[in-house]
């Protein structure tokens, strides 16, 4: 690593032109081949796909998405002619917009059922011919227009669907993340106190986030990557690649003090908090990739869009800002830091005297940093335990919004489950009569918890059948998710037994039901592959069993946390007048397995730091206590600084309008927080002072067949023996 950065330094000019030409290569390219994000979501096996499946073959010209236009009078009644009028010329326009396939009118034939029981409130079904996500956001636009055009004072019409809630989000990036970037600066110059080492960690994690998400768009052309990726994608890569890049330049910065000259500076910063930078994004593209095993498109081309970012941001680190710091050299020192040096001499310690001041209090008095640790986790993990997954719907989205107020004029004319209908698909064998599915119907109808039952309607060919069923409850609430389990498990077996007519249950509701209950039975293996390749990471790492194991509960503890806080704040609702979502719900289904993989990965960020630094002290004396007290004092400050780096770059998205943007963002910095303050501050290196020598026990036989993987450079000095009595005496 020593090498690379020397190289990288006498190279400085063309390792920068190499890194602005990649950027400029990928954005050109990009632009020319465009991109594909979809949002296609699939459960290969689930009860809701083949309903989907089948809808699609059995029913082409309904397999399209669908948005609903709502109109409400104040006065009067919808059939009014004046109303009528006005809004069936409304809906003529629509029809003849493009991607529109049909609008199913409420004052054609058979619409009497699109009018509320007071007649105060219709609605018409706008159906496309496409997937929601593959409609351009003009002809989106346009229909909003339209709608927007038909009211009057006595009149409100509104639109509701995906596609609309969708056009109406805000920016992935909006005015919050550069809020957060400025807070970023601030706290970096302070920490500094140079404009230099304030600009270059940033510049260097804006250069691997451009190249990160060009590369990303070009990836959507050859696998499925959903449209919250590049958002996602930027959170973590803007997060990690300013935390990489602080670490290096305070390295430098040190080396610089304690006299050495900028080239062999950069080489001790990539020999040291090189290595660990590389292993850090290492844990964090391991933990990514493990989404795999829950085998959804959806969700493992969000873990590549953010793995391959985290990536090109450890390579940025480890060449982009060497080269800079090459250009720069001594300049990343302040003006009164370079006078100090060139007056005093170098620097013989660079601890600064609080962090060693607390560090010595650890430990000597490690039980209560640990207890008050393990009690603010504790705590702020019990709301996780009522955590409900769920779909995010209209409903909580923020009163102001078109998508929200259609969707209270449906739920309010025609009652809360009306938003998320359940649909029965039947697959009909040859010779099935209506009598069949007139009975199926009919027990449909007379379950507990639904309010209205459609007319079967079987395709032209006799082949197959749809029948739309009305909850009374809102799609979010519990007892929705109680009435598809119901009609799954009792209801349609009893109701087809004996006939051959086979019947799938779909709509978003089934499908989010779905994905929770895949997600629950998957959780123990994605847990274990997580949990068990950070521990083997570790291990190999720092040739520690009691190391890995206590990574893994820390990360566990961080995780239930952080989970609390998101739960807390989106379901039960509090704090959530700083947030602009709307009212709180259910957990978007996939959150947590996505959370959880970034979150493992950026927990071990951490612990990597701490622990390569606390392991270079141990392999130094041989000392346990010397080497946490040490290792805390040393990266106290630059792990705290760069943690509230990340809390305000994540936390200014969680006041964005874009509830799984702010889920992430509130989720994500609650975590960090957490970690840096409570596990790095008080809990991990109080339960390193409690064990003691145990730190360092590993068996012999596991010893020898391990891989050695050095993060600092040990060579310097010689290891002191492993330990093999798990419960020593000494400290």
């Amino acid at each position: 690593m020593a090498t690379l950065g020397r190289w990288c330094f006498r190279h400085r000019f063309i390792v920068l032109a190499l890194w602005i030409a990649m950027v400029g290569v990928l954005g050109g390219v990009g632009s020319a081949v465009g991109t594909a994000y979809s949002d296609s979501f699939s459960l290969p096996g689930t009860d809701s796909t083949r309903a989907l499946n089948l809808l699609q073959k059995a029913f082409p010209g309904e397999s399209g998405d669908s948005v609903s236009l709502v109109w409400h009078t104040s006065g009067g009644a919808v059939t009014d002619p004046a109303v009528r009028d006005r809004l069936t010329a409304t809906m003529q326009q629509i029809e003849s917009s493009p991607h529109v396939a049909q609008v199913l009118s409420p004052y054609g034939e058979y619409g009497a059922a699109q009018i509320s029981a007071d007649k105060a409130t219709a609605f018409a079904l706008i159906n496309f011919d496409d997937d929601a996500s593959k409609i351009p956001t003009e002809d989106i636009t346009h229909l909003l227009d339209l709608a927007a055009a038909a009211r009057n004072s006595g009149l409100q019409v509104e639109m509701g669907g995906i596609a609309i809630s969708a056009n109406e989000g805000g920016a992935a990036f909006g005015s919050e993340i550069y809020i957060g970037l400025i807070a970023a600066a601030v706290v970096l110059f302070l920490a500094f106190g140079s404009l230099a080492s304030m600009l270059l960690p940033l510049l260097s994690a804006i250069v691997a986030l451009g190249a990160g998400i060009s590369a990303v768009g070009l990836l959507t052309n050859t696998i499925t990557i959903g449209t919250t990726a590049p958002t996602l994608a930027a959170l973590i890569g803007l997060g990690v690649g300013v935390d990489y890049a602080l670490f290096l330049v305070t390295r430098y910065r040190n080396a610089l003090k304690q006299g050495r000259p900028a080239e062999e500076a950069i080489g001790n910063a990539l020999d040291t908090s090189g290595r660990a930078v590389i292993f850090a994004g290492a844990t964090v593209i391991v933990s990514l990739l493990g989404l795999f095993v829950l085998d959804i498109s959806f969700i493992t081309g969000m873990a590549i869009g953010a793995a391959v970012t985290v990536l090109i941001s450890v390579a940025s680190a480890i060449t982009f800002l060497p080269a800079l710091l090459g250009v720069i050299g001594k300049r990343v020192l302040s003006r009164r830091e370079r006078k100090h040096l060139a007056e005093h001499g170098p620097v013989v310690s660079t601890a600064g005297s609080r962090w060693t001041r607390w560090s010595n209090w650890v430990e000597r008095h490690p039980v209560r940093p640990a207890l008050l640790g393990l009690a603010i986790m504790c705590v702020l993990a019990v709301p996780f335990t009522s955590m409900r997954l769920g779909a995010a719907d209209e409903g909580n989205l923020p009163p102001d919004k078109t998508a929200r107020k259609a969707y209270d004029l449906l739920a309010e004319g025609f009652g809360p489950g009306f938003n998320g209908p359940l649909l029965l698909v039947a697959d009909l064998p040859a010779g099935t009569g209506p009598d069949s599915l007139n009975r199926l119907a009919e027990q449909v109808k007379q379950t507990p918890g639904i309010v209205s039952v459609g007319t079967p309607i079987p395709n032209d060919a006799g082949t197959a059948a749809i029948l739309q069923v009305v909850p009374s409850t809102a799609p979010q609430d519990e007892a929705t998710s109680e009435t598809l389990t119901r009609l799954r498990e009792e209801v349609i077996p009893q109701a087809t037994a004996g006939t051959g007519i086979k019947v799938y249950v779909g709509g978003l509701t089934a499908v989010f039901d779905d994905f929770s209950d895949i997600f629950a039975a998957k959780l123990p293996l994605f847990l274990a592959i997580v949990i068990g390749l950070g521990c083997l990471l570790i291990l190999v790492a720092f040739r520690s069993i009691v190391l890995a194991l206590t990574a893994a509960v820390m990360n566990l503890l961080a995780a239930a946390a952080a989970f609390g806080v998101v739960t807390a704040v989106f379901q039960w609702g509090w704090d959530m007048n700083f947030i602009t979502i709307g009212r709180a719900g259910p957990i978007e289904a996939y959150l947590p397995a996505m959370m959880l993989a970034i979150l493992f990965g950026l927990s071990m960020d951490y612990q990597v730091f701490l622990l390569s630094r606390v392991h270079e002290e141990w392999l130094r004396s041989g000392k346990n206590g010397r080497a946490v007290a040490v290792g805390q004092a040393d990266t106290g400050q630059v792990i705290t600084a760069a943690a509230t780096i990340m809390i305000l770059v994540f936390g200014s998205t969680g006041l964005g309008d874009e509830r799984v943007t702010s889920e992430f963002g509130v989720g994500l910095a609650a975590a960090v927080a957490l970690d840096a303050f409570v596990l790095r501050t008080l809990l991990v290196p109080a339960v390193m002072h409690l064990l003691g020598r145990s730190n360092w026990w590993i068996p012999r036989w596991l010893d020898r067949v391990l891989p050695h993987v050095s993060i600092d450079p040990a060579d310097n000095f010689p290891a002191p023996e492993p330990v093999r009595d798990p419960h020593p005496a000494a400290r």
